[in-house]
């Protein structure tokens, strides 16, 4: 049933209250010059239009990210007070054993809440019923998701350990819950009768039909035996999956050469490796693809590449029970495989519709890989007259030494020069200014009380609107640190939601309890007279510190990559922040799985988008605008280094994808022979496949197929979808700091949550008039849908992998 709860890659799901008691603006002691304002030698025309109060926020954000003596003035002033607040304000989590607390006291409110749906009888009782379960799966996220976020970001080991121990207390009991049938029995008695169902919300029934498929998922509907089973196969696989993630092995260790044979190799590489009178080329790490693009010698090459693409036998075999045990899962569900299983409730649906996307999205990617390497055989058969096609060995090879023909210089000087004009406090400030344009909300700094945050470094920002309502809370927790993950994620800590009047009362009633959102960041929404738990989002980057704490000293500054990266996660945020429905089930990035990334890879083309870039990129010292003729050189030198690679990497995960599809729709009674399923998708799809008769086995570094199981090509559809947004919306960046444009991918897309069916909102966004959505075909869905957003193509920047 609570499924809603399955974890993305990308996000830990739950929320942060706290009733709105008015804004908290920090008005500095000393002039903001003073402390670390650079000194402008020009306006910076894109905060003159702001309220002098808004133009302060805006200053003051950058300056709590770029100025460490601004930031320790700012932080102190509150969370210096002696009593301290418990972290992201939840009254439960003042100490560790504040987690242990916060678990009991939810499983009683959920103990009570399914002791209500069990009995329930009525017309009242059964038209509640929905609302009664989003909150008992609130209930279960709350301390699921707050306490998988600080077991692995929370710097305590006493904290890691309470909460690691309330999170595995609630995960047992929710999935005790997914297999409890009356709770299945009574959703669906509610759900079939009009009687009901008529009386439900839009969003009501949407939550109460992803709850009966999630129970269906969960074997509910099996007798005991085999719903034992399916919890051992579970089980199984949660276990198996972790080790062959972990043990990417290659089959061949490594190979040795005679100097000689590594001509064009880096000598003091070479120096390195050298072992008595051989060089030893290890098959893992970097080693290999630097010998693969610089060595002369194509068939050490070769050898070179077909060791490194072949994994070991013991991996290739965790792989194979890995899948053999899904298929039989799926088998015991009543499913034809697992791709069906879990594509059943996606915007693909069907195994089918994922190939019909891929195979179209190929063919419309083919005219690129085609002029990229046409380049690269016309540098070959300058050495090799002869020389008719190329080898999967030659790529990397020939792309060296198109870059090396071509040059590297200028874009080298611009990468030097960018990263001065990208301070992390300058990139969060036209962040604020882009969301500004686009939806009419900004980032607030606020002051965080003692006990709030999980390190020092966390800054926390306040959502408001035009009206200045206070509608999110984000934490920033963006610097390196030892012991810290170095993946970029974002992490929904709670969604939106409703709270009743009923649990309003209820909390007034318990004296643990005084707070109806735990004591985490509330507000009543306009014109409403609703109270309303507030997204809260945690955003954890690994952007470097500054080298130096002295003043003048530069903040920390980002290269292009970095700004992507930061936008991509903003991006999630976003749709976090503006996704908030009444029901926590379906709010913000609760979505199916092939529509999550939509927001997050559409914003990366705002990154450098030269609009975009005017709002925003100033020198960190001087405060100078990037200039003209480098913006300008962003976008050219884009174009040139993705016009050489795009297509292929492009292609590179469009089989990967196909791999992941072919590897999900094997038949359990079957022996998967997984080598030959890769050489398969190889050959029919890949313009430069392994020999046939090479027997490299790729598929053991694919670790994604557990985590991405049969749903690999959700990043390359949304991609597909978000370049058409941005064609057809934004007019590829002619719009990119517009109103309308904003309004209608915020109205179409971002507010619904998951509560809106992915197609709808792409139609809706598209508008009636786009070619693309002739008589309303994108709404239905269906294969003939997902060829037609294959058409759509990738644009020109090459894919990155999920």
């Amino acid at each position: 049933m609570l499924r809603a709860l399955q974890q993305r890659p990308w996000t830990c799901r739950a929320c942060l209250q706290r009733i709105k008691a008015g804004r908290a603006s920090y008005i500095p002691s000393r002039n903001l010059s003073s402390v670390a304002a650079p000194q402008s030698t020009g306006q910076d025309h894109a905060a003159s239009g702001l309220s002098a109060a808004k133009r302060h926020d805006d200053t003051n954000l950058r300056l709590v990210f770029d100025s460490n003596s601004f930031w320790r003035e700012f932080s102190q002033r509150r969370s210096g007070n002696s009593k301290r607040t418990g972290l992201l304000q939840n009254q439960y989590l003042t100490n560790p054993e504040g987690f242990r607390k916060f678990a009991h006291i939810s499983l009683q409110k959920c103990q009570k809440i399914v002791g209500k749906v069990l009995a329930a009888s009525t017309l009242e009782d059964y038209r509640a019923m929905s609302r009664d379960l989003d909150r008992l799966s609130d209930l279960l996220c709350r301390v699921i998701d707050m306490a998988e976020f600080m077991k692995t970001n929370h710097p305590d080991p006493a904290i890691k350990e309470a909460a690691t121990e309330a999170f595995a207390f609630i995960f047992e009991y929710m999935n005790i819950l997914n297999t409890t049938p009356g709770l299945n029995e009574q959703l669906t008695r509610a759900v079939d009768n009009p009687e009901v169902t008529s009386h439900w919300s839009e969003e009501e029934k949407v939550a109460a039909r992803g709850l009966l498929r999630d129970f269906a998922k969960s074997a509910i509907h099996l007798p005991p035996g085999d719903r034992q089973r399916f919890v051992a196969l579970s089980n199984e696989i949660s276990q198996l999956g972790p080790t062959f993630v972990n043990n990417m092995n290659p089959e061949t260790s490594q190979l040795s050469f005679g100097k000689n044979e590594l001509l064009g190799m880096d000598p003091s590489l070479i120096r390195k490796l050298k072992r008595w009178s051989k060089v030893v080329i290890p098959m893992f790490g970097s080693v290999p693809r630097t010998a693969l693009s610089t060595v002369q010698d194509a068939e050490t090459r070769r050898k070179i590449h077909l060791a490194y693409r072949t994994s070991s036998k013991q991996q290739i075999g965790r792989l194979e029970g890995l899948l053999q045990k899904r298929a039989e899962l799926a088998k015991l569900s009543g499913y034809s495989s697992y791709a069906q299983m879990t594509l059943s409730d996606k915007m693909a649906k069907t195994p089918e519709a994922v190939v019909n996307f891929l195979s179209s999205l190929n063919a419309s990617n083919r005219g690129q890989v085609d002029d990229e390497l046409s380049k690269l055989l016309a540098l070959k058969q300058i050495e090799n007259p002869s020389a008719t096609n190329l080898q999967p060995w030659d790529h990397l090879y020939y792309m060296e030494k198109y870059y090396t023909k071509h040059g590297r210089a200028r874009r080298s000087r611009d990468s030097d020069l960018l990263p001065s004009f990208f301070s992390l406090g300058t990139v969060m400030q036209g962040l604020s200014r882009l969301f500004t344009h686009l939806y009419g909300v900004r980032l607030v700094p606020s002051e965080t009380l003692s006990g709030e945050t999980w390190n020092p470094d966390v800054r926390k920002l306040d959502v408001w609107d035009e009206e200045d309502n206070h509608i999110a809370v984000i934490y920033c927790d963006l610097f390196s640190r030892p012991g810290k993950s170095p993946n970029p994620a974002h992490f929904t800590l709670r969604g939106s939601r409703e709270i009743s009047r009923a649990e309003i009362a209820e909390c007034a009633s318990l004296p643990d309890s005084p707070h109806p959102n735990d004591g985490m960041a509330a507000a009543v929404r306009q014109g409403t007279n609703r109270l309303y738990q507030l997204p809260t989002i945690a955003l954890i980057c690994d952007f470097d510190e500054p080298t130096s704490y002295s003043p003048g000293s530069p903040p920390s500054l980002l290269s292009e990559h970095s700004v992507r990266t930061l936008f991509h996660e903003m991006g999630h945020a976003i749709h976090s922040v503006l996704g908030r429905t009444d029901l926590q089930s379906i709010s913000g990035t609760r979505c199916v799985t092939d529509f999550a990334e939509l927001p997050s890879v559409l914003m990366e083309s705002f990154a450098m988008d030269p609009q975009v870039l005017r709002l925003y990129a100033r020198h960190w010292a001087t405060d100078d605008p990037l200039p003209e003729d480098m913006i300008q050189n962003i976008d050219l030198n884009r174009q040139n280094r993705d016009s050489m690679h795009g297509g292929m990497d492009n292609e590179a995960q469009i089989i990967m994808a196909l791999m992941d599809q072919a590897y999900h729709t094997t038949d359990p009674r079957s022996n998967i022979d997984s080598t030959a399923i890769f050489h398969d998708v190889s050959s029919k799809y890949s313009s430069l496949p392994d020999p046939a008769d090479s027997k490299t086995a790729w598929q053991g570094y694919f670790t994604h197929l557990f985590g991405y199981g049969a749903t690999y090509y959700s990043y390359l559809f949304d991609r597909a979808i978000a370049n058409k947004v941005w064609s057809d919306v934004f007019q590829g960046g002619e719009l990119s700091v517009d109103r309308n444009a904003g309004e209608r991918f915020k109205n179409e897309v971002l507010r619904w949550g998951g509560g809106r069916d992915g197609w709808s909102c792409v139609a809706g966004v598209l508008g009636d008039n786009n070619a693309a959505n002739a008589n309303g075909r994108l709404a239905e869905g269906g294969e003939e849908a997902m060829r037609e957003v294959g058409r759509w193509g990738l644009g020109k920047t090459g894919s990155a992998e999920p």
